[in-house]
């Protein structure tokens, strides 16, 4: 990997507790402030999307994941891959990011959805529920 930037074990860890403890509804990951690893910023059982998307730095990249319900044929569930890399982020940033995110997504086992986005719109409720659909059987 070229950047170098491993996941931390706690990562992984809260991860699980999203997935299979059904308490949390979303984390979200940065790059370290000494870029050695990756690492949890922050974790909620907060259900409000809105609230989730005012979370991400509108100048700053993250990757989360979003555990998405929905209706289709009853009630369902999606963990949701996200990569945020806003316009404004810097650069430098954008690069670390993006040659950094396999060393994340690998350890996250059962995402069944993943977005990209640039601006809150590629990453709004109606896209998020478009592929979450869509991804559907």
């Amino acid at each position: 990997m070229a950047s170098g930037v491993q996941a931390s074990d706690i990562c992984v860890t809260t991860f699980r507790e999203l997935k299979l403890g059904k308490k949390l509804k979303y984390i979200i990951f940065k790059i370290s402030d000494d870029l050695k690893e990756i690492i949890v910023e922050k974790s909620s059982a907060e259900s409000d999307y809105d609230g989730f998307l005012s979370a991400l730095p509108a100048d700053q990249c993250r990757w989360a994941v979003y555990d998405f319900e929905f209706e289709k044929d009853g009630k369902r569930n999606k963990l949701c891959f996200i990569s945020w890399s806003p316009d404004d982020a810097k650069i430098k940033s954008k690069m670390l990011f993006a040659s950094s995110r396999d060393a994340l997504r690998r350890k996250l086992d059962g995402i069944a959805v993943e977005i990209q986005g640039t601006d809150s719109t590629e990453v709004s409720y109606e896209t998020l529920l478009a592929k979450a659909k869509s991804t559907s059987r």
